[in-house]
């Protein structure tokens, strides 16, 4: 028996351990366990009680967010693409998307995330798209429920394909190339709970990486792209656009430019190119004078 409690202990040494308290704990390490539990349940009390004022707050400002995203929504309307280059942009989610699903994402119109009024309960990510040759749907919603016990249910619907498309695989290129087969990004919005009954990473990048902050991964893109620089002075509101700005000063007969307090005046002659009326004027004027003086 001796020898079998030396082994037992030497193991709990080997393996850097300790050993357990006896079955038949003293009074004062009783004593110090119930007191630990005393602070340990009023430390959880305080936890509850900031977690409900953290999530009220969170209310409050979602409030205050709401005019402000209304706003950025509108901006971002006039810049094309401008969500799918952000939404292609992000070094995750950029990676989900096949062949395919670019092709799909230029139909996306705008994003929205909107949050429960009780934002413990969940909230929807909303994919929006313009009429496009794939599906029927204008919205692809995902709508994420937590109930009291703080269980997850997802509440989706599947995509309406149009004849011969969808993410079955049997979808072809134009011209009926071979299939895509890879997995196509779109199946997610028909997907359910996952077996952990986790909220899916997908969905977590989307609320809090890609509707948080869309720019930084839109000019990330533009960057790379280097379209800043060709962009300037164009006037051109779309991402990689063309030059309304630039035609219609074409299509002008005259354009006036301003240098300090002088106007000179350009008029396109019979060639297409520009004459500068008002220095011949006064050239010939000044020769004019000359030949008088003679």
């Amino acid at each position: 028996m001796a020898a079998a409690d030396k082994g037992k202990k030497a193991k709990v040494a080997e393996e850097g351990g300790s050993p357990s308290p006896s079955p038949t704990a003293s009074p004062e390490f009783l004593q110090s366990i119930s007191k630990l539990q005393e602070i340990q349940d009023e430390l959880e009390k305080i936890n509850v009680k900031a977690s409900n004022e953290v999530l009220v707050l969170e209310q409050n400002f979602n409030v205050l967010r709401k005019p402000v995203l209304v706003r950025r929504n509108e901006v971002i309307g006039t810049i094309r693409e401008f969500w799918p280059t952000a939404f292609i942009s992000h070094p995750i989610l950029g990676d989900l998307l096949n062949e395919e699903d670019r092709k799909i994402l230029k139909h996306m119109s705008s994003l929205e995330v909107e949050e429960a009024k009780d934002v413990k309960s969940g909230y929807s990510i909303i994919f929006n798209f313009s009429p496009n040759p794939y599906f029927e749907d204008e919205k692809l919603i995902k709508t994420y429920c937590f109930n009291e016990e703080g269980k997850l249910s997802i509440m989706c619907q599947p995509i309406k394909w149009k004849d011969g498309k969808g993410t079955n695989g049997n979808g072809h290129d134009k011209g009926g190339k071979r299939p895509y087969t890879s997995k196509s990004f779109f199946t997610w919005f028909s997907e359910a709970v996952k077996s952990d009954g986790r909220v899916d990473q997908i969905a977590e990048i989307i609320r809090d990486d890609l509707w948080s902050n869309p720019l930084r991964l839109f000019q990330e893109e533009v960057d790379a792209m280097g379209l800043y620089g060709e962009a300037e002075g164009e006037g051109d509101k779309g991402f990689g656009g063309g030059n309304e700005g630039a035609e219609e000063d074409e299509g002008g007969d005259k354009e006036e430019v301003e240098d300090d307090d002088d106007k000179e005046y350009y008029e396109e002659d019979g060639d297409g190119e520009e004459e500068d009326i008002g220095e011949d004027e006064d050239d010939g004027g000044t020769d004019a004078d000359a030949d008088e003086d003679e």
